[in-house]
């Protein structure tokens, strides 16, 4: 089934193969995550290999995410599990400790960011094991109490979180700085940056990059984030609704109209945005997804979402592949009622969003069969889709570079690189390209965007209609007539 949302699948122990890969293709993945919150670099290095292997085997484009695992507070070790109930008193330390029970209904705990300890306010909560035990601060200095809230087993290492407290630490640990230079190494297409805080922390990203043009998506999953998206998408690439951490940082009542505003946000600033985090997490150990995944995968893609992610569905599940077959199907049946229109009110950025959107909306108009684009930047490419026409977007480009980050932008079909020449030579190439892949309608009508002078990134100037007599046309020059 056809669709435009794309699918970002995690890979893992489930699904690293290449044989696997070229099925998660197949089914419908276009873009696939790393998590190196997991695993070494030459665990890595392997599957990056295959990735890369699997995109020749089956001449496609596919976009590559190294998502930084950033700096999880955990507790320390703890010499048993404790079992807490309301109204425990749980004490943090500062110095390194192994966590006790310290006598009837007290424990003492250490954690592995100490100075957090001193941003702690009274009255403040504090939440432990990724939001599954609220505590409430009663107590700050050298040592900091709070008292529990509700029933759960705390064991050693689980996470923290401080959903009202400025934590203002670097969210790039020194295991990070080595894994970004891994991924400069290696050339992947995105960084995704974890507990992103301000536009600081994605300068900094930015900084370690060096030379190397990669992109840089934000994980919005702190509350602080929220407050500063303006910002932070100004400093980034790209937005990823990290919604698990998210979902502890702010009440959990406001994700969904959380999601909705930052998805909305990055359609205004034409930049790609990822939905994430338990989207159809029960087919992890399932066959078949929940009627609420479901919709909540549909819900995304109404939103307006370029991207839906997966994470341990398709990484450890029992059948990667079903679940990228199912989140495809969801998509391309939820695209029959997609709202096209809703984008036609966006305000143009500059005199360059005006051919696009004209573009996008002469396509439409005329019911052609596809928008073919060249872009040198890959932004016409971005403009195009922030427009969402009803028609795909083929977009071609000079390097490899720019080509394959396209995956993770709506509707765009990364179709291949080209080599510079005259107008209608390239036109001649991107139309024989297409022919062979068997995208090309003979009786379809289409319309290309091109710049003029070929070559210079922001020049798309020009749209012209390819009837099928004009596309006959090109399609038979002599490739070594002069054409322009």
């Amino acid at each position: 089934m056809d669709k435009r949302t794309k699918i970002l699948a995690t890979l893992g122990p489930a699904s690293n193969s290449v044989e696997m890969i070229e099925g998660l293709i197949k089914a419908g993945a276009n873009m696939f995550r790393l998590n190196f919150s997991h695993g070494t670099h030459e665990y890595h290095s392997d599957t990056l290999k295959n990735i890369r292997t699997a995109m020749d085997n089956l001449n496609v484009t596919i976009a590559v995410l190294q998502d930084i695992s950033g700096p999880k507070v955990r507790i320390g070790e703890v010499k048993e599990p404790f079992e807490l109930f309301r109204g425990d008193q749980i004490t943090f330390l500062k110095n390194e400790i192994i966590g006790y029970k310290e006598g009837d209904k007290r424990y003492v705990v250490s954690t592995n960011y100490p100075e957090l300890l001193d941003k702690v306010k009274e009255g403040e909560y504090i939440y432990l094991y990724d939001g599954t035990i609220r505590a409430k601060v009663i107590e700050t200095g050298d040592e900091v109490k709070a008292l529990i809230e509700n029933h759960g087993v705390l064991s050693s290492k689980k996470g923290i979180n401080f959903p009202n407290t400025v934590i203002d630490i670097d969210v790039i640990t020194k295991k990070d700085e080595r894994d970004i230079a891994w991924g400069v190494k290696h050339k992947v297409d995105y960084f995704a940056i974890s507990f992103v805080q301000n536009k600081k922390d994605m300068e900094h990203a930015r900084e370690l990059l060096g030379d190397y043009k990669g992109k840089l998506i934000a994980k919005i999953e702190k509350f602080d984030a929220v407050e500063n998206i303006d910002e932070i998408m100004e400093a980034s690439d790209g937005i990823m609704v990290a919604r698990g951490d998210l979902g502890i940082e702010v009440p959990y009542y406001e994700v969904p109209t959380i999601q909705k505003r930052l998805i909305k946000k990055a359609n205004e600033a034409c930049k790609p945005v990822i939905t994430a985090t338990q989207m159809l997490l029960s087919m992890t150990e399932n066959e078949r997804a929940t009627r609420a995944e479901i919709s909540d995968v549909a819900n995304a893609v109404l939103d307006g979402t370029d991207v839906v992610m997966l994470s341990e569905e398709s990484a450890v599940g029992i059948d990667p592949i079903n679940v990228v077959n199912t989140m495809s199907n969801i998509i391309a049946k939820t695209e029959e009622i997609y709202p096209f229109d809703k984008h036609e009110k966006l305000s143009y950025h500059d005199e360059f969003d005006v051919i696009q959107g004209t573009a996008t909306k002469l396509a439409d108009d005329l019911g052609a069969k596809g928008i073919i684009a060249l872009t040198s930047s890959g932004l016409s490419a971005m403009k195009i889709s922030r427009y969402r026409p009803k028609t795909p977007i083929y977009i071609f480009t000079h390097s490899r570079r720019v080509l394959n980050p396209l995956c993770a932008n709506w509707g765009v079909v990364a179709v291949s690189k080209i080599k510079e020449a005259g107008a209608s030579k390239m036109i001649q190439t991107m139309l024989k390209s297409l022919d062979d892949r068997g995208y090309l309608d003979r009786n379809g009508t289409y319309v290309a965007t091109i710049g003029y002078p070929v070559g210079m990134p922001g020049s798309t100037n020009t749209i012209k209609i390819l009837t099928p007599a004009e596309m006959d046309y090109y399609l038979n020059l002599p490739s070594k007539k002069k054409v322009d």
